[in-house]
């Protein structure tokens, strides 16, 4: 929106030229969804309170948890609101990957905040019964899927790139349907699944959509994609803008989420920035960079996978407790080591998966 305005502005005064940098709208996305993260957070915490909107804990977990019972939940849609304000006036409307990945986060987000509303306001304790929010998530990932497959343009764009091999590029076909559904679907689960302590969700998804803008600004530009040897994808690099406002916006959220938590982000919001992160990688053809760098998120659906599993073919369970990051809590880890930790992994999972841009 503010782009249309400065290339008006531009024909009286050439300095307005400047916000056509990708990097300084970049820059200005991340900073305006944080301003309005640290705005809007106070009085919605204050709303979620009067309205006694708060966190439901179950009591066969960490007994420490139980003291977060009524802390605000739903705070995942401060985050929306910011990232969706931010991405319209500073990304490039005309650019039709702006539109499918904001339309598949509300999406998303819209799916959380009904599944939310209905345990915490209803005080349904299924919410949003299961069969119902995988029928909705599938249908905008498949949706979303549609859309991309029948508007691309090159081969690339629906092949599956392996990362460290140059040359290694295989064309999927019909099957970028199943591969893009599977992606977004399953990565905004990941997210959710990860989102039990305070922080432990949102630093990592800021971390991946920090890596994922590197790669969406490198595919963008036909220069370095060719000297990185990585798809040059037209219009990606406006993707940038929009995980900049994810970066900007988590942060911002970090600010009132960060332990002892003054409010939760909810499914509203989980949901949301994992299909936001699923749908990133896809269009810049980086989706096993992704299962990379978000590993935390990979473990923690793996832990609930084995432990699902193994109790229903043996009676036993392998972890303490799923996820992965309560099964370190009853073994005796305070919560912010568990949290610290999680975090650092990712640091070093980020780093890894921005190591492929290079090694190839």
């Amino acid at each position: 929106m503010l782009l249309y305005l400065a290339n008006f502005l531009a024909h009286f005064q050439s300095a307005f030229n400047v916000f056509n940098y990708l990097t300084l709208r970049m820059i200005l996305g991340a900073l305006t969804a944080l301003l309005l993260c640290l705005w809007l957070g106070p009085p919605m915490i204050r709303r979620l309170v009067e309205r006694q909107i708060g966190q439901a804990v179950r009591d066969d977990g960490p007994q420490s948890h139980l003291s977060k019972a009524g802390t605000p939940t739903m705070g995942g849609a401060m985050i929306l609101m910011a990232i969706a304000i931010s991405t319209l006036l500073w990304g490039d409307l005309d650019n039709h990957y702006v539109w499918v990945v904001l339309v598949v986060t509300l999406g998303f987000g819209a799916i959380g905040w009904v599944d939310d509303y209905r345990k915490v306001v209803e005080k349904n304790p299924r919410g949003l019964p299961a069969r119902w929010k995988y029928f909705w998530q599938s249908a905008i990932g498949l949706a979303a899927a549609g859309v991309l497959y029948a508007t691309a343009t090159t081969p690339v764009e629906t092949s599956l790139i392996v990362p460290l091999f140059k040359d290694i590029v295989l064309p999927l076909g019909i099957f970028y349907l199943v591969l893009t559904y599977l992606v977004i679907v399953g990565s905004s689960n990941a997210v959710n699944l990860t989102d039990g302590l305070d922080g432990l969700a949102i630093m990592p998804t800021v971390m991946v959509a920090m890596g994922l803008s590197v790669f969406a600004y490198a595919s963008g530009n036909a220069v370095f994609a060719e000297y990185l040897h990585i798809p040059m994808i037209q219009g990606a690099g406006e993707l940038g803008v929009f995980c900049g406002t994810i970066a900007g916006a988590g942060l911002g959220f970090l600010w009132f989420n960060t332990y002892p938590a003054q409010v939760f982000m909810g499914d509203v919001g989980a949901l949301a920035l994992g299909a936001a992160l699923g749908v990133v990688a896809v269009i810049v053809r980086q989706e096993i960079v992704l299962f990379i760098m978000g590993g935390v998120f990979v473990m923690e659906t793996v832990s609930v996978i084995l432990q699902v599993g193994s109790y229903k073919l043996t009676g036993r369970r392998i972890f303490r407790m799923a996820p992965l990051h309560h099964h370190f809590e009853l073994k005796g880890w305070p919560e912010p080591r568990v949290i610290v930790r999680f975090w650092i992994i990712t640091v070093v999972l980020v780093l890894l998966g921005l190591a492929t841009l290079k090694i190839r």
